[in-house]
């Protein structure tokens, strides 16, 4: 049962871990977006909106790895509490649940991320014709 206690903190960690990235990377994607439509209004560059879509699709693409890193995780964590992974080697290998968890791309469109991105598009959308038009 110790075993079993042990692996399943380890487990956690990982969650935990990926949980902070995606937090971490959605105040950078804020940030950075908010610094690139300074530059831009400030009469610096209009073209920095442009430039602005870059980070946002970047951080959108990689919060949605770490989303569905965690939701292996999750699965995995499932998986070995309810016994249908032993414990005595305490595997981190989420190989073997990768198809009972929706796949990358799924993820991306998620209804977490695609509300969150989709209004920083949005608002680069918006901020991009009321420049240029």
């Amino acid at each position: 049962m110790e075993q079993k206690i042990a692996h399943l903190t380890f487990i956690q960690g990982v969650i935990n871990r990926m949980g902070q990235n995606s937090f971490l990377l959605k105040g950078w994607s804020v940030t950075i977006v908010a610094a690139l439509f300074a530059l831009a209004a400030q009469g610096a560059n209009k073209q920095f909106v442009l430039v602005a879509y870059f980070p946002a699709f970047m951080f959108w693409l990689l919060d949605a790895f770490f989303l569905h890193q965690e939701k292996l995780f999750r699965k995995l964590y499932e998986k070995v509490a309810s016994g249908e992974i032993p414990s005595d080697k305490f595997t981190l290998n989420t190989v073997l649940i990768k198809t009972q968890v929706e796949p990358y791309f799924a993820v991306v469109f998620s209804k977490t991320l695609l509300p969150f991105y989709g209004c920083i598009i949005g608002v680069l959308l918006f901020v991009m014709f009321g420049i240029f038009f």
